[in-house]
């Protein structure tokens, strides 16, 4: 127990119901680690959970256009021509992109 970073032990009772109602906020925010949320709450009174969903399709998309560009930029380096629809395909994966961005930006307003 000496070596532990957090020597101090506190303690403290709750009811059914007040068990109950930790369970259910540690549900809410998606932790199953007691301690570390009863610590977060003692220091801080809140605990923020961020939903990253929208910024993880827009990398996505933003991925898969850079995919599409590197490869094309093989199959002009091979072939020395590019084709339409590879412009087009780039422009259709921009505007992809522009609308998540706005749809981001929309939802955060």
């Amino acid at each position: 127990m000496a070596d532990r970073t957090r020597p101090i032990r506190i303690e403290f009772c709750v009811s059914e119901h007040e068990n109950n109602l930790i369970k259910n906020k540690m549900a809410q925010i998606g932790t199953r680690n007691r301690g570390a949320y009863l610590r977060k709450m003692a220091i801080d009174g809140y605990i923020i959970k961020v939903d990253y969903t929208e910024q993880k399709k827009l990398a996505a998309a933003v991925s898969r256009a850079a995919a599409n560009i590197n490869q094309i930029c093989r199959r002009i380096s091979s072939t020395g021509h590019c084709y339409d629809e590879d412009i087009a395909e780039l422009k259709a994966k921009q505007f992809e992109i522009w609308e998540l961005l706005k749809q981001c930006q929309k939802n955060e307003l």
